[in-house]
């Protein structure tokens, strides 16, 4: 008998190896602006957006000064962060920008919009926005039509300002 989960799953956290916890904060703290919860010693912090007890947990435990992880192996590809809104990820882009944080790629993908980059350690990660489902590409039997298309930047941080 086959098994489905339930709708209302979530993925509540990820806790990334990483080997400089400092470096790791100036990315995830001080530029994505998530808050700092708890924290232990030098080898562990967690994160979290909204007070929840942790989204995103980083340890030294296993890494610490280690380089990053090999691109052409197995392991996570990214972290998607997902925003309420199309302004907050237009502000999270700005907050990019404006610390001159390395961006690897942007793309409208017809059910969202996502900036790209990694972060300190080479971990992958993905900014974005759903859009409303309503506005969702699909065919003409009813198939999700995901696309990656060139995403409109300014479009995108004007709406800082609307």
């Amino acid at each position: 008998m086959s098994y489905t989960v339930p709708a209302q799953t979530r993925i509540g956290h990820i806790h990334l190896k990483v080997s400089d916890l400092d470096k790791a904060l100036a990315f995830y703290r001080d530029i994505l602006g998530f808050e700092e919860m708890q924290r232990y010693g030098g080898q562990a912090v967690f994160l979290s957006a909204g007070g929840y007890h942790h989204h995103i947990g980083l340890n030294t435990w296993h890494s610490k000064n280690a380089g990053p992880a090999p691109i052409k192996s197995a392991g996570l590809y990214h972290t998607a962060i997902l925003y309420p809104t199309r302004r907050d990820l237009a502000v999270a882009l700005q907050r990019l920008i404006d610390a001159q944080y390395p961006l690897s790629g942007a793309a409208d993908h017809g059910v969202s919009e996502a900036i790209y980059l990694n972060d300190p350690d080479g971990n992958g990660v993905e900014l974005y926005w759903d859009k409303p489902k309503e506005q969702w590409p699909f065919d003409g039997e009813g198939n999700l039509q995901m696309v990656t298309e060139q995403l409109d930047v300014d479009s995108l941080l004007q709406q800082q300002v609307d």
